[in-house]
């Protein structure tokens, strides 16, 4: 009897084993399809952003390359699309693919897993920007193609090849980047953005006109519609599903799951190119930068109209017969946006806010990031930030707040940003997650409730308001010396070249700082992604004497060799030939500080 109760104690105990291998099993597979359980920790200084009381954030990962768009699956693992190329100064990217995959494992809010995957620089590829999943599948922009990934059912990396979604999308002029959203019905939208500024005979050369009609936006300067589960579709005008868009820099699916929306660049350079019509500082505060429902069919107006946020309506573009913003023409048949925001801020991604993590009042509304001015020189620039637009039933409850801010650092210029605001995800945990694709960072940010927890004051909101009246334009040619905070500290340490003065030195420096030459070289003339470095002697356009530089900005680089800026003869301000001369004076004794520097090893 004792062995029969032995043997089955034996039976029970190995079924029990049993039992609890397998539970153990089913356990792990189904923790590795729920979200990570994060604590709800963040870092001292928030990674050096500043956000509303009762958030905080942690550096979710670095260095991983220039993160665009990011998604973020229900398991927690963050998808980030990287990019490269020309507008980067063709700088060398990570090693590996140029999608990553970081996972957060023990909770702590930061990446502790990061793999990268697909096409790299070594296969000929340059990266890409949008990305976004749907049914199970990440889906992901790499070059001229939509691409769609089988996620594995253990692991975070796809171990199969892509299959094409969509091929030959443009990749040439002004906008080439191709940020993308699928809707509930597997609606797949993408943005093609305008090869040029406004569509003009010469892009951005002053008073020219535009193109009548403008061919461009038969492939251009909308939003295609593709399907995301058919495969081998081709990039025709047959598929535009709106027009009138120049660059949808975010694309968002709402709540509903079919309700599409999309931010829009406005233009660049009305004063430059129109000095006649346009007074700088109108320049630097118009057109609006717009957040717009997509309809199938709509017009949103460009490039015969841009949105001028102190009237609040579509104006007619000086390209277009416009002027100077008083003329409405055919605008007023024109799709108007939903809500607006401050000039050439840059609006670069958009997240609906559906989660619940966040506050009640966050709920339906839309965050979007600024990637930040270049445009608004000489006045200070503007955006590097992210901001929230309360809505409701797809419609503004209020003006836009700035809701994270700091990612530039001391300087808010192209070429000398810390960080730039270029994507955003929402996680299934409700964290928002902002990517930057100037030296690759990513947070992640929470709501505690805690005021503690917050680093550094709230970031306020600027002046310029969407909706707030506009400063009356001082009556002036040019804007006035020293508005940067960097003009004139250079000119009493510089050398004086053979043929100029330290008198043309110093003029040029002032020049230099008080007109539109910052916004693409930068304060320190060490250039951006839109213009060149001024200091280091590499001329592309002559020899470097005073008389090749003077040429240069007389005339313009309307074909940059290097550079994505197209430059408008004299940068677009008003110069008599003596401040030509002086500016070129100035720029000589730049480089020749630096080969002195060099001489001596300073």
């Amino acid at each position: 009897m004792r062995i029969a109760n032995s043997r089955s104690r034996r039976f029970l105990y190995a079924g029990l084993i049993t039992i609890l291998v397998l539970a153990t099993g089913w356990l792990l597979a189904a923790r590795a399809q729920q979200p990570t359980i994060t604590k709800q920790a963040c870092a001292d200084d928030n990674g050096g952003i500043t956000l509303p009381a009762g958030f905080c954030a942690t550096v979710f990962a670095d260095n991983i390359g220039h993160a665009r768009h990011l998604v973020v699956a229900p398991n927690g693992v963050v998808y980030v699309n990287t990019w490269s190329g020309r507008y980067y100064g063709n700088d060398t990217p990570p090693a590996g693919g140029f999608l990553v995959a970081l996972h957060d494992t023990n909770g702590d809010g930061r990446a502790d897993v990061t793999l990268r995957f697909g096409d790299s620089i070594q296969t000929g590829s340059a990266g890409g920007t949008g990305i976004t999943l749907y049914r199970g599948a990440l889906f992901a922009e790499v070059d001229d193609r939509i691409v769609r990934y089988a996620l594995p059912a253990t692991g975070i990396v796809p171990t199969e090849a892509p299959t094409v979604i969509v091929s030959g999308l443009p990749l040439t002029g002004d906008h080439p980047m191709h940020p993308f959203a699928i809707d509930a019905r597997g609606a797949l939208y993408v943005n093609s953005g305008s090869a040029t500024n406004a569509c003009q005979v010469q892009n951005r050369m002053p008073n020219s006109r535009g193109h009548q009609p403008c061919t461009e936006l038969e492939t251009r300067a909308g939003v295609w519609r593709y399907e995301a589960e058919r495969t081998g579709q081709r990039f025709s005008p047959a598929e535009r599903f709106v027009t009138g868009i120049r660059n949808a820099g975010g694309i968002a699916v709402d709540s509903t799951g079919i309700g599409i929306y999309a931010t829009q660049h406005g233009r660049d350079q009305l004063a430059e190119n129109w000095p006649a019509l346009y007074k700088p500082e109108q320049g630097a505060n118009l057109p609006a930068e717009e957040l717009v429902r997509l309809e199938r069919g709509a017009d949103y107006g460009w490039p015969e109209c841009y949105f001028d946020d102190t009237q609040q309506k579509l104006v007619l573009a000086p390209e277009y017969g416009g002027d100077g913003g008083k003329a409405v023409g055919v605008c007023a048949q024109k799709r108007g946006p939903v809500a607006v925001f401050p000039a050439h801020w840059a609006p670069n991604d958009l997240a609906l806010y559906d989660a619940s993590q966040f506050p009640e009042r966050y709920r339906g509304g839309a965050f979007i990031a600024f990637h930040g001015s270049w445009n608004r020189a000489p006045f200070p620039q503007g955006g590097y930030n992210v901001v929230f637009q309360p809505l409701a039933g797809g419609q503004p409850t209020g003006k836009y707040e700035v809701f994270a801010d700091g990612f530039a650092g001391a300087v808010k210029e192209p070429g000398r940003a810390a960080h730039r605001p270029a994507g955003l995800a929402v996680g299934p945990d409700g964290a928002l997650y902002v990517a930057d694709d100037a030296h690759g960072r990513v947070w992640r940010i929470i709501y505690t409730g805690n005021v503690a927890a917050t680093r550094g004051a709230p970031a306020a909101a600027p002046s310029e308001r969407a909706g707030a009246p506009a400063a009356a334009p001082a009556e002036r040619v040019g804007p006035p010396e020293g508005t940067h905070p960097d003009a004139g500290a250079d000119a009493a340490g510089l050398p004086t070249p053979r043929g100029a003065t330290a008198a043309m030195v110093a003029l040029g420096d002032r020049l230099y700082h008080a007109n539109t030459c910052v916004g693409c070289h930068g304060s320190n003339a060490e250039g951006t992604p839109l213009g060149s470095d001024l200091t280091k002697g590499k001329w592309l356009w002559g020899d470097g004497s005073l008389a090749a530089i003077s040429r240069t900005i007389t005339q313009g680089v309307a074909q940059p060799k290097e550079h994505t800026g197209v430059m408008p003869p004299m940068g677009g301000a008003q110069l008599s030939p003596s401040d030509v001369s002086a500016l070129a004076a100035y720029i000589a004794a730049l480089n020749q500080r630096a080969e002195r520097r060099t001489e001596t090893g300073r």
